[in-house]
């Protein structure tokens, strides 16, 4: 069998891929685009997650423990108790910072500086031990002021000199040697020149822990007693919280680029369909002459598999190309901001590469099932004599309903392991039910359309075909509906996406004017060295034209080792229904207890659900290790919209967190205008004010309301472009499928319109009658599409979304968007059935008649 099948697939199969050489490549890249992006885009996603990765172990270095800051640092005396320990081979203190350095030239550049002991660095972390250079003194790295950067800060940087920015206060440093460490610029100093420049004299932000051999990790971590503010972490910790810090992007990005493998499942389908129907007498002839009926069946299939094949292996290749430029180009990041400043090499992998071959190969094999069942179904005789095909199975919709009903359950499931697995199931077999159900729908709907153009001969053959042969119209407009689905879906999406958070911007940006000293883009810790002082916004405040200025500090808290940090953010919530995006009522804070609103990701992973009191953040407001945890009691008084911090975020009254903390420093700040006031004026003011007192009206950074917003929703339509191209892809295969299954049917039905010609129809007619064909089918194929794509938008915006990224959105219809979308579909289905019956209606299909004379 395997010998004849071989023997078959080279003397027949190829012939017939080389006669067709520009149909069956428009599959094969089909299969080639779907594997290369999905491939390309774990390439790239795997080798920025590996490099980022390699960063953290490189400034973490390999300790058996870390005791990290729940918030900022924590006093340094703590050390002196954890290295006095037996258990304790090498302690190493760290305070690990985030500012701008500035060169001679005004450049400021993202820059992360390290303060360590030189002499416990070099066992535990020895990527950041400091080498002098070759002008330096050897003691350099113990001098005040000196600096060793890592090679992605000495390329950003020039000179042998720059400033480090601490508040609105430049500091002068020098670059006195390196360090070996990889990943975004990085400066390394002795710990107490870290301390004094910065302003930060017996703080430490983590104390890096070896242990001698034997030591149980909890019994140790029991017996420090750890102070409140003060967590331990094991060292896989921190590359959990890497791995966490993007997953949910990494899958779902994964996901969108299957989509193009999904539809060109569907164009090697409608390319095998049309194939098999032209073949359809040679097969007929084979099973005269003994190829039995399974053996068809594994000829169309291994014809399948070959375009798999030269379809995966293309993309492939395409997908490590693409990466590569895109790497090179882009660097790590996709769009969603988890790799920023990471310049990855390409690394390939051969097991992903199957994988994604595999994903391919199956793609194709599971869209030649069809066209290979309908060849090993043909009736050989009638077959031959030109009589058609074996007629459709007629299956039950009860199978699709079942699908569709599971699909509901499914979506109603929650994660697995924080990604929404059963959602993604439960969109495919909403496709594939809606798609199984698409005869019971035709005849549903044309039974009754039947009686109101019974009168007029050219609709009623159009409809009468599509009723009659509902399941080749079903196959039809199979591809038009999982395209037009996907697209409806998206559009749904992306619209509901961008109007809540047009909404959300409205109410997190009231004021006229904002200001801030340029948080470092990547660096979450940049708040407790890049800041206003108390006295700055005195000083704005009595400036001219302006009528009020709201404030707004920002930092970070380590609530659980695992997990990234989330935000802690404490502004004027006098009025927090004005000042949040809520998502329900306030709640009334019960006396004695401090009022906090988290974000919709606080309940999701932390369970801070409204009316209930929150333990974990009085750690955070411990200020010394021998003070107790604060007794403070913080209430959850409602929850907000934040479209800005995926891993949770808690707003607190700017005074409470002040009389709590002590700490009165300020990251942002927001201007209300006079009406008559001009935008430009205060600015030119506030720069004044800054240089007068700091000498730094530069580190200031102002922007409108407008300004933000525009710039806002620019970054969203740039991040989902990629969307608007799938669907276009998509909806271009659905086409293609349209085409090559009409040409299909109208090579089968020669002799019918041949018939149709000696009745007395014209060309012109039966091409009508065709092209009603067409839009009956892709009516129906539309109609079908937008409500199946409706409601895969309504997994995606009410179940995909909170389960993926912790908030929820507004579902919005963009309704005109949509009709024009189905219009276009029709129009182009309509078309695409004309041009197909055009070759089809004229003397061949006469002669295709006299063949049997």
């Amino acid at each position: 069998m395997a010998s004849t099948l071989l023997r078959l697939l080279r003397q027949l199969s190829w012939r017939e891929l080389l006669h067709h050489p520009w149909r069956n490549l428009a599959a094969v890249s089909a299969v080639m685009l779907g594997v290369a992006l999905a491939f390309s885009v774990h390439l790239i996603n795997a080798s920025a997650l590996s490099e980022f990765s390699q960063a953290v172990r490189a400034v973490n270095g390999q300790p058996d423990l870390e005791l990290r800051a729940v918030q900022a640092s924590f006093d340094e005396t703590l050390y002196a108790r954890v290295a006095a320990k037996t258990e304790v081979a090498m302690a190493s203190p760290v305070l690990e910072l985030a500012s701008y350095a500035v060169d001679a030239q005004g450049q400021r550049v993202a820059l992360r500086v390290l303060g360590l002991d030189a002499l416990a660095v070099a066992q535990l972390a020895p990527a950041l031990m400091p080498v002098p250079s070759e002008d330096s003194d050897r003691f350099a790295l113990f001098a005040p002021g000196a600096v060793f950067l890592n090679p992605a800060a000495r390329q950003a940087l020039t000179g042998q000199a720059f400033k480090l920015q601490n508040g609105l206060q430049l500091e002068s440093v020098y670059v006195a040697g390196s360090v070996s460490a990889s990943g975004a610029a990085l400066a390394v100093m002795d710990i107490g020149a870290a301390q004094e420049l910065f302003g930060r004299s017996g703080q430490l932000t983590r104390i890096d822990v070896k242990l001698k051999p034997g030591v149980d990790h909890a019994a140790f971590i029991q017996s420090l007693q750890l102070p409140a503010g003060v967590t331990a972490a094991e060292p896989g910790d921190a590359a959990q919280r890497v791995s966490n810090l993007s997953r949910a992007y990494r899958v779902n990005l994964t996901v969108l680029a299957l989509v193009a493998l999904f539809t060109g499942a569907f164009l090697v389908f409608s390319v095998l369909s049309l194939s098999v129907a032209k073949r359809a007498q040679q097969f007929a002839l084979l099973a005269v002459l003994g190829l039995r009926a399974r053996e068809l069946l594994a000829l169309v299939l291994l014809e399948s598999a070959l375009l798999g094949l030269v379809g995966s292996a293309a993309g492939i290749a395409l997908g490590s190309a693409l990466a590569a430029v895109a790497l090179k180009v882009l660097g790590g990041d996709l769009g969603g901001g988890y790799f920023a400043g990471v310049a990855p090499s390409l690394q390939w992998s051969g097991q992903a590469a199957l994988v994604y071959g595999a994903l391919g190969l199956a793609s194709c094999l599971v869209g030649g099932w069809w066209p290979a069942r309908a060849a090993q179904k043909l009736p050989p005789a009638q077959t031959l004599k030109g009589l058609g095909g074996a007629a459709p199975s007629q299956s039950s919709h009860w199978l699709s309903l079942a699908l569709i009903a599971s699909s509901g359950l499914l979506a109603m499931l929650p994660p697995i392991f924080g990604i929404p697995l059963a959602a993604y199931i439960s969109v495919a077999l909403l496709l594939l039910g809606g798609i199984g159900a698409l005869p019971w729908l035709i005849a549903l709907l044309y039974d009754r359309l039947s009686p109101w153009v019974s009168q007029r001969l050219l609709p009623m053959l159009a409809v009468e075909r599509a009723r009659r042969v509902r399941e080749s119209a079903a196959i039809a407009v199979s591809g038009v509906v999982a395209s037009l689905s996907l697209a409806v879906a998206l559009t749904v999406m992306v619209t509901s996406f961008r109007d809540s958070v047009s909404q959300w911007l409205d109410v997190v940006l009231p004021a006229d004017l904002y200001l801030r000293t340029a948080a470092p883009s990547g660096s979450a810790g940049a708040g407790e060295t890049v800041f206003f002082s108390r006295e700055f916004v005195t000083d704005l405040s009595g400036l001219p034209g302006v009528r009020k200025v709201s404030a707004l500090r920002t930092t970070q808290l380590l609530l659980e080792p695992t997990q990234p940090a989330i935000a802690l953010v404490a502004r004027d919530l006098s009025e927090p229904a004005e000042s949040l995006p809520l998502i329900a009522n306030v709640l009334p804070v019960p006396t004695g207890q401090v009022g906090i609103y988290v974000s919709e990701a606080m309940v999701d992973l932390y369970g801070a659900k409204p009316g209930t009191v929150f333990p974990p953040l009085a750690a955070a407001f411990a200020q010394s290790i021998d003070k107790k945890p604060s007794t403070t009691v913080f209430f959850v008084a409602g929850v907000w919209r934040d479209y800005a911090r995926q891993f949770g975020a808690i707003a607190i009254d700017l005074k409470d967190f002040q009389r709590l903390s002590g700490d009165t420093r300020i990251n942002d700040l927001g201007l209300w205008l006079q009406p008559s006031a001009d935008a430009s004026s205060v600015e030119k003011s506030a720069r004044q004010v800054a240089d007068q007192r700091y000498g730094a009206a530069s580190l200031i950074e102002f922007a409108s309301t407008s300004q933000i917003r525009a710039i806002s929703l620019k970054i969203f339509d740039r991040s989902f472009a990629v969307t608007y191209w799938l669907q276009g892809v998509a909806i271009a295969i659905g086409l293609f499928g349209v085409a090559a299954s009409f040409s299909a049917q109208v090579l089968a039905r020669r002799k019918e319109f041949g018939l149709l010609v000696h009745l007395g129809l014209t060309r012109r007619q039966i091409l009508t009658v065709v092209a009603g064909e067409g839009a009956a089918w892709t009516v129906i194929g539309s109609l079908a599409g937008l409500l199946l794509g409706l409601a895969v938008a309504v997994v995606l915006v009410k179940v995909v979304n909170p389960q993926s990224f912790h908030w929820t959105m507004d579902l919005v219809l963009p309704w005109l968007r949509l009709t024009a979308l189905c219009a276009a579909v029709i129009a182009a289905g309509t078309l695409t059935a004309w041009l197909a019956a055009r070759s089809a209606a004229g003397r061949d299909a006469v002669l295709a008649v006299r063949q049997d004379w």
